[in-house]
């Protein structure tokens, strides 16, 4: 990000209206980000030193929950499945991406695929899946050997299924950058290859792998959906904040926890970025791409491996909708359309579905048009740089803050006794900003990677001619970056349809969405209408990420032609 008070749009340039014009936008955008983001983490911060009358108390809450070993127990075990998920994951991660990557294994793009079908999926669909394989009544419970699947396994086990393609796309990315030159120095050596994949390729892929290692901590850490489903009786701080806040409608208590849940994402968050910092170029300008040498073995080895890892995935999958269309579990396994008729099992049948694809779609228009105006008020123009420095800053807040967290923020500000807003609880439109604020950093940065591609005489040009900011950004920048509008609009559709935490909290009687509707039947023991809600989901979000590549093909293919002469 550029924050310089001088370049190609310096304030001098332009005319007084567009200097008052950009500091106009970037205080709007400062204010929502503020409105937005962090004035609900504020709010869930005061909360936890407050009573139920509001009163400040201090310590005396966080006091309460250390010394209550049933709650401060949750921190340990959501500490222990995220270490465990981190480590399985990781290992099965990196395989799979050497495949990928450093092989000639055929059907390399249908397996990368197949791998990234969970991020299509609420989390909570791999813990029905695997309830309706190893449960009580599972297909395959005699593997277990008498142990049980609700509980620590169970979560362990849903959470490497909902986590392994965030690790895998991190990994990926890391080994696709290699300077063969270094591979051809040790092999003109003579180096053994076990030693070359050591002093090489690991070391060339170690940030990528711990960078992937925080990501599924904190993903694991932090998330409701799996542990609702499959946890059992075991504790986490997830399931905690939920007991507190809706259980209990003990709200000091889950503002504790909520600020508990904070400190390993934020630490999490914190290390990986210091690491990052020290993350140095891989790739020269002399560099010589490593293109992989057929190796039949290897390559039969690595295919082998993939298809046992993406067999795995779609078996996770595929049980979860095979089992939405059976009759009565394991008892009377006809098909049948039953389970789709949610109004026998919910009383808003079909209704919730519908809110999330409405919310889903009024996320991405409005989260798109938001992020991609935002960024390109951060990192194209020059008027007032504070601003723009808070702004970016603000923008990278939620990547630290857990869906939970800013979901319990939501509930506390909105509903504030002072905040107007309070109107807005329970509606439809508060469930969209607060999707727009809990992935708007990913969404930010890709929209300023976009925007740094772009050559600044494009702004140079347009102020020396008198052409207000606003047309270039209308008329150049926004057919140039169509591409990444696009990539911004379908990540924020998918994730917002398959969101659970963020939302639990905040929804009302007419605007359930379809993620909460499948913890409400899977609470009542309905699995099966469960599992065809989370179908559903499956479907649209796949339907979705169709789309975008037709129109990637079609559309784009032809806006975008300058790129290829």
């Amino acid at each position: 990000m550029s924050l310089a008070a001088t370049g190609p749009m310096a304030e001098g340039v332009r005319v007084p209206r567009e200097g008052l014009v950009m500091r106009l936008g970037v205080t709007l955008l400062v204010a929502w980000l503020l409105l937005t983001i962090a004035l609900p983490l504020w709010a869930l911060l005061s909360k936890s030193f407050q009573n139920a009358d509001g009163a400040f108390v201090g310590l005396a809450n966080y006091l309460r929950y250390f010394s209550t070993p049933a709650l401060f127990g949750s921190v340990f075990n959501s500490i222990a499945v995220a270490l465990a998920s981190t480590a399985i994951v990781i290992p099965l991660a990196f395989g799979y991406a050497y495949a990928l990557t450093r092989s000639r294994m055929p059907f390399k793009g249908l397996l990368y695929a197949v791998a990234l079908f969970p991020l299509f999926a609420p989390s909570l669909l791999s813990a029905i899946s695997l309830i309706y394989l190893f449960g009580n009544q599972g297909l395959l419970k005699d593997l277990m050997f008498g142990a049980s699947v609700y509980g620590p396994i169970g979560i362990v086990m849903a959470q490497v299924f909902y986590c392994f393609p965030h690790a895998l796309i991190i990994i990926v990315t890391a080994l696709a950058l290699a300077d063969a030159r270094l591979y051809e120095v040790a092999e003109a050596l003579g180096t053994a290859r076990s030693r070359i994949f050591r002093t090489v390729t690991l070391p060339g892929a170690k940030f990528g792998l711990v960078n992937a290692a925080f990501v599924v901590f904190t993903l694991v850490v932090t998330d409701f959906g799996i542990a609702k489903v499959i946890g059992g009786q075991f504790n986490v701080l997830a399931t905690d904040a939920y007991k507190q806040v809706v259980g209990q409608q003990n709200f000091e208590m889950g503002a504790v926890v909520g600020m508990v849940l904070l400190v390993p994402a934020v630490l999490a968050f914190a290390i990986d970025r210091i690491v990052q910092r020290r993350q140095v170029a891989l790739l020269s300008a002399r560099a010589v791409p490593l293109v992989p040498k057929p190796s039949r073995g290897r390559d039969a080895a690595l295919l082998a491996y993939c298809l046992v890892v993406g067999s795995l995935i779609v078996m996770v999958l595929g049980v979860a909708i095979w089992a939405s269309f059976i009759t009565y579990w394991p008892y009377n396994l006809t098909p049948t359309l039953n389970n789709y008729n949610f109004g026998n099992f919910d009383p808003g049948g079909w209704d919730p579905y519908f809110n999330s694809v409405a919310m889903a779609a009024a996320a991405a228009v409005a989260g798109t048009a938001i992020v991609f105006a935002g960024a390109y008020l951060v990192e194209k123009t020059r008027a007032f740089a504070a601003g723009r420095m808070l702004a970016h800053l603000l923008a990278m807040l939620p990547m630290a803050v857990p869906g939970l967290v800013l979901g319990l923020g939501y509930v506390f500000f909105v509903n504030a006794k002072w905040n107007p807003l309070g109107i807005l609880y329970g509606t439809l439109a508060v469930l969209v900003i607060n999707s727009i604020a809990h992935f708007y950093t990913v969404a930010h940065i890709t929209a300023l990677t976009a925007l740094k591609q772009i050559d600044p005489e494009f702004e140079a040009v347009s102020a020396s001619l008198k052409v207000p900011f606003w047309r270039t950004f209308g008329r150049v920048t926004v057919p140039i970056c169509l591409p990444a509008i696009v990539d911004i609009a379908v990540y924020m559709f998918v994730n917002a349809l398959t969101t659970v935490s963020a939302v639990i909290f905040l929804y009302g009687p007419g605007t359930k969405l379809a993620s909460i509707a499948i913890v409400h039947m899977d609470e009542m023991g309905a699995a099966a209408p469960a599992a065809a809600m989370a179908t559903l989901i499956v479907a649209t979000a796949l339907a979705a990420k169709l789309l975008h590549l037709l129109v990637d093909r079609l559309l784009l293919g032809r806006l975008q032609a300058w790129r290829k002469r």
